[in-house]
């Protein structure tokens, strides 16, 4: 990933400095002091900066390389959405690349987002698929819910569902989060934590 040192005595002058020499503005760049000295004869600031499209080149070439020693071709979707890059990946075999309940989809997952924060400082924001499944994943989450929320609502004994990890249970919160008759929490510990599904209670009036 190309990065680009700027200094001045000030980061701000720093920050204008790098913006007219890469010629972008400042939502297109990731720029982090990594020094800096406020000696009255002795100001300093010096700035690393990254290029949003850098990035993005970065966590594609990453995709590659690891799908590549694992013998898979591979062709890439790439979406910006609010904010959030979006990247599905097309294999000769999904399936290897998803693995048993998505285990190595997340362990690529978390791969790239380390390797990513490292080098831009910061938590940065995307979601990887492969052949959609997260994707069909969601709607199969979702109409779960809605529809053990119902069950629960009319015999008021709440639910427990299988453990999930933490993306498909936010999944299941979100889902319910304005249901007017159950609630949910999660309990247990990782990785066995899960999602209840409970009734909630009536409110009687006088």
């Amino acid at each position: 990933m190309k990065k680009y040192t700027y200094q001045a005595k000030t980061f701000t002058e720093a920050k204008n400095q790098a913006m007219a020499d890469l010629m972008e503005q400042e939502s297109n760049l990731y720029i982090k002091e990594i020094e800096s000295s406020t000696k009255l004869f002795n100001k300093k600031s010096v700035i690393e900066v990254i290029k949003k499209e850098d990035v993005v080149e970065h966590i594609k070439e990453l995709i590659k390389g690891i799908t590549s020693d694992m013998g898979l071709n591979i062709n890439m979707e790439v979406k910006k959405r609010d904010e959030t890059l979006n990247i599905t990946i097309y294999a000769d075999n999904n399936a290897i690349l998803i693995g048993k309940n998505a285990k190595t989809l997340d362990a690529l997952n978390t791969i790239i987002r380390q390797s990513v924060n490292k080098e831009i400082g910061e938590n940065y924001k995307f979601v990887l698929d492969v052949g959609e499944y997260k994707q069909k994943r969601e709607w199969n989450l979702e109409k779960m819910a809605k529809q053990i929320a119902r069950e629960v609502a009319k015999t008021k004994v709440e639910a427990k569902l299988d453990p999930m990890n933490s993306y498909e249970r936010r999944i299941i919160h979100n889902t319910l989060t304005n249901n007017k008759k159950v609630y949910t929490e999660s309990t247990g510990e990782e990785p066995n934590r899960c999602v209840v599904i409970k009734p909630k209670e009536e409110i009687k009036e006088d």
